[in-house]
C-alpha cells in the first residue's frame, strides 16, 4: 500500500473519544497535497494512527448540514 500523506489544516471539533483515548473529529485535512476536505474519522491520540472515516467537499458537507438539520428536527 502506498504512503498516505495528511495535513490537518484545522482542527474543528471533537465529536466523541472511547475509553482507549481514540477521538473521532471533524477536521479540515489535506490529502496528499490535494485540496482541504472535511473530514469525519477516528484518530489516535496525537493523530499518530488514524482509522477509517468520510471525506466531503465543501459542497457535500452543507448537503450533509441540510439533511442533519431535517433529521434532527423532525
Amino acid at each position: 500500500m502506498a504512503d498516505i500523506k495528511y495535513d490537518i489544516v484545522e482542527e474543528l471539533g471533537t465529536l466523541s473519544e472511547n475509553a482507549r483515548g481514540w477521538t473521532k473529529e471533524l477536521n479540515l485535512v489535506s490529502w496528499n497535497g490535494g485540496a482541504p476536505k472535511y473530514d469525519i474519522r477516528d484518530w489516535a491520540p496525537e493523530h499518530g494512527k488514524m482509522g477509517k472515516g468520510v471525506t466531503l467537499t465543501k459542497e457535500e458537507a452543507q448537503e450533509l448540514h441540510k439533511v442533519l438539520g431535517r433529521v434532527l428536527e423532525g
